[in-house]
């Protein structure tokens, strides 16, 4: 029993008349005929009360259709889910991000949602080395990774470079939205373990040696102290209100100006779901 015979059942049954269901199924009559023997034969019963002109549905036939109607409809919801899937309609985005790019991820989730309403997320939160050990053993499709970093193993979207800021309860005494980084030298400095190879060479090449205070590998206590008034959070601009309920000062700093890239990479040569292709086409 197979589907097209269900199919070909339920059109007999609902005409009534094998020469009107022939017409109907754009097949000749002695095919049809053949197949309902052939599905009465695997069953062991028969289906239909044949007449000179008409036929009628028995006990076991009006049981079948029933029960075919809901089959030919599973199958078809069935088809048009699997369509979904890989048009990336529907299905499962697995991200792996780092803390800095959450902001951003926030916005293109949002907007990523408004196309892919049936999209579901599972997100993970790594440093950039743990995020590429996930996505080479498939835990995750796409990872949100600082640069630099050899992606020589993988295809990449660059994303737009985050300016830091310097965050601190008061920085300064005028209203200036920048800071110039010289003015940094000799405050108690708080930064991303990452960052300090990159800041510490900014700030040699502006004249001084940056008094470093706090490495962390998570921005989140970066502020937490910064708001403390414990010293200086250097963080990337995306990342100034992940706590908006904080009075934090924030300044661009410039001169010079200081700014990370990120990216989103996935496996090269590798096959990825409709959904990531479909996120990826957005970025």
């Amino acid at each position: 029993m197979d589907i097209r015979q269900l199919k070909y059942f339920l059109v007999v049954a609902e005409e009534g008349q094998i020469t009107k269901a022939a017409q109907r199924l754009h097949i000749t009559q002695p095919p049809l005929s053949q197949q309902i023997q052939l599905l009465e034969r695997e069953l062991g019963i028969q289906l239909l009360e044949r007449g000179n002109r008409n036929i009628r549905l028995t006990e076991a036939g009006k049981a079948l259709r029933d029960r075919a109607e809901q089959m030919v409809e599973l199958v078809k919801l069935t088809m048009n889910e699997l369509q979904e899937v890989k048009e990336g309609v529907k299905g499962h985005l697995k991200i792996g991000t780092i803390s800095t790019a959450e902001s951003y991820l926030l916005n293109k989730i949002q907007k990523f949602h408004l196309d892919f309403p049936s999209i579901t997320f599972q997100l993970w939160h790594r440093e950039t080395k743990k995020l590429l050990e996930l996505l080479n053993l498939n835990i995750i499709e796409l990872g949100i990774v600082r640069f630099p970093h050899d992606v020589s193993r993988y295809d990449y979207v660059a994303l737009p470079d985050q300016t830091l800021v310097a965050a601190a309860l008061e920085i300064g005494s005028n209203d200036s939205k920048t800071i110039c980084l010289k003015e940094l030298s000799d405050r108690p400095l708080m930064m991303l373990r990452r960052d300090e190879p990159m800041i510490r060479e900014y700030c040699q090449q502006a004249g001084f040696d940056p008094y470093i205070f706090c490495l962390s590998d998570d921005i989140m206590p970066l502020l937490f102290w910064a708001n403390a008034g414990i010293g200086i959070a250097l963080i990337p601009s995306s990342t100034k209100n992940l706590l908006a309920k904080f009075s934090l000062d924030f300044k661009e700093i410039i001169n010079p100006g200081v700014a990370v890239t990120s990216a989103v990479i996935w496996k090269k040569n590798h096959t990825i779901s409709s959904a990531a292709k479909n996120f990826i086409s957005m970025l």
